[in-house]
């Protein structure tokens, strides 16, 4: 479990939820994790809430700007500059989808597809850091890229981010992801004839995924894998009742 006061460099550091309700999804993940929340306007009449554990911030969740938009959860990586990234994202392969703008005053932001297709969030931070609270239960503990293609996008990560691969499994295949020296992601294949498009999958802490699986059904979503074993600990994924995708992880937690 740990606090965070300044992540460093290419470390996931935030995650968000656009949503199709709002009101809908905050009663979901609220009771489920158990935290708090609080509401703040942003422009166009929108309002960010805040997921908060001991006042301290954890995730966020908004409505979508777009109504063709899915529900989906958002994965962010603190970087020193926004527009660097975002252009050296460009350089090797990826497409900017949202080029660098600042969020207020308190960071500045850009979204690119990798090559494989899979949306990522870059974070330059100002006045927020993103997550003050990871790897514990309701709060961010693991982001895990599902992607067609392994091999380009580990070459397409490593350009951008310098993040390091290192293999964990053979069957399944599984790819741990280090920020330096520390575990910051993994990686797996989409199963062939999956259907799904490459994308990063979001997983929070929970004291136990089993209980967990439970209170999900309780609140009207759906556990779709697991809940199950896995080196370090146990999983499931579900979609909360509005659609978006996301994970539950409980065991070994990283300081």
């Amino acid at each position: 479990m740990g606090e965070r006061t300044s992540p460093a460099p290419g470390t996931f550091s935030w995650a968000d939820l656009s949503t199709s309700d709002a009101e809908g999804a905050k009663a979901f993940y609220t009771s489920l994790f158990g935290c708090d929340f609080e509401d703040s306007p942003i422009p166009d009449d929108g309002v960010y809430t805040m997921l908060l554990t001991d006042g301290k911030p954890v995730a966020a969740l908004f409505g979508r700007m777009q109504e063709d938009q899915p529900p989906a959860w958002n994965s962010y990586v603190t970087v020193e500059s926004a527009d660097d990234a975002a252009a050296s994202a460009q350089e090797h392969g990826g497409m900017v989808v949202m080029e660098a703008f600042d969020v207020m005053d308190v960071g500045r932001m850009a979204v690119f597809q990798d090559p494989t297709g899979a949306f990522l969030c870059v974070w330059q931070p100002k006045g927020s850091i993103g997550a003050e609270r990871v790897n514990e239960p309701g709060a961010i503990t693991l982001n895990q890229l599902n992607t067609t293609n392994p091999e380009r996008a580990q070459q397409f990560y490593e350009d951008v981010f310098g993040w390091r691969f290192e293999a964990v499994s053979e069957d399944p295949p599984y790819w741990g992801i280090y920020n330096g020296d520390r575990l910051n992601g993994g990686m797996m294949p989409l199963p062939e004839g999956a259907g799904a498009p490459s994308h990063w999958l979001v997983y929070f802490g929970s004291a136990s995924t089993d209980d967990g699986a439970r209170r999900i059904a309780e609140l009207d979503g759906q556990v779709i894998v697991g809940p199950m074993d896995v080196p370090g600990g146990r999983i499931l994924v579900a979609i909360d009742p509005q659609g978006a995708v996301f994970g539950l992880l409980s065991g070994r937690f990283d300081d």
